[in-house]
């Protein structure tokens, strides 16, 4: 059996998972990462995309995330979230809001000649569009 660790999703609002895993992919700001345990440390950023948790018991619990870092130590992984929700939660709704506040972010930069600001929100912006078809039905 593989080895487990402490595993915790937080957003902003709220504790979204705590509980021990054996394994974890993110969306890690340079590609996809897989993680179990005694991964050496690593600091990441996170890109829009799914975290998926292989819980001690077998079973797996799959959440979208806009944006946020991951922690990862030998004993555990932590992500802070920029936003994030259980992937039964997303909707079209939803995943067009975080759409409007990435382009809103982008234009605002871009209006106030921050370039590199504008340039980072439209790089997210465009990671959105991209994940897009993976998300939601047609």
């Amino acid at each position: 059996m593989a080895e487990t660790f402490t595993f915790e999703l937080v957003s902003p609002e709220k504790l979204l998972l705590s509980n021990e895993a054996s394994m974890v992919t993110l969306p890690g700001a340079d590609g996809d990462m897989g993680v179990m345990g005694n991964h050496a440390p690593v600091m990441t950023g996170l890109r829009p995309g799914y975290v998926e948790a292989t819980l001690a018991d077998g079973s797996k619990d799959e959440y979208f995330v806009r944006g946020g870092f991951a922690d990862i130590t030998p004993n555990a992984v932590t992500i802070l979230a920029e936003f994030a929700l259980p992937r039964a939660e997303l909707t079209r709704e939803v995943f067009e809001e975080q759409r409007a506040i990435a382009q809103s972010d982008y234009e605002a930069h871009h209006k106030a000649g921050d370039e590199e600001k504008a340039a980072n929100a439209r790089t997210y912006l465009d990671q959105l569009n991209h994940l897009e078809p993976t998300l939601l039905p047609a």
